[in-house]
């Protein structure tokens, strides 16, 4: 009831911002609620996914929130000068715990989450079956999209 009455709060704010011709206040004010997710394992493939979760960002006016170990801290630092210069409101999250769990509880509290963007598993980890299928299980309880970015294939 909380979420919802908040949300009522901010749809009513939005619109009194557009009566008084405040058109970029008023989109402002909905574009704070629509996130993307995009979680960091501080691999070098992290970059794929960076440029994935920011051209969606600019594609769909969201905001970015960034999960991330301590493994993957020095990419954070690299890619936050980059989000500045795209103009990309972004924050970020420090994860405790496995990347899968910590991923579900914050998207289990977020119903503002489009979708969760992260590296897609190496390939020699999902080349049997039953690695896909341990893959997929993992991620059954995820309440919004995973999109997986893969490194682009030689050709």
């Amino acid at each position: 009831m909380k979420k919802w009455l908040k949300r009522f709060e901010d749809i009513m704010a939005a619109s009194a911002y557009a009566e008084a011709g405040e058109f970029e206040t008023a989109k402002d004010t909905f574009r704070e609620q629509r996130k993307i997710l995009l979680a960091l394992s501080g691999r070098s493939s992290d970059m794929n996914a960076f440029r994935y979760a920011v051209n969606a960002c600019k594609r769909v006016g969201a905001g970015l929130e960034i999960m991330y170990g301590p493994e993957a801290r020095d990419s954070l630092k690299r890619l936050q000068s980059e989000l500045q210069r795209e103009g990309i409101e972004y924050s970020s999250i420090k994860r405790k715990g496995r990347l899968e769990e910590e991923i579900q509880l914050y998207t289990e509290k977020r119903n503002n989450i489009l979708f969760v963007v992260i590296e897609a598993p190496s390939e020699a980890g999902v080349s049997s079956k039953k690695a896909g299928r341990k893959f997929e299980r993992a991620w059954d309880k995820l309440k919004c999209p995973l999109v997986t970015v893969s490194r682009p294939s030689a050709a």
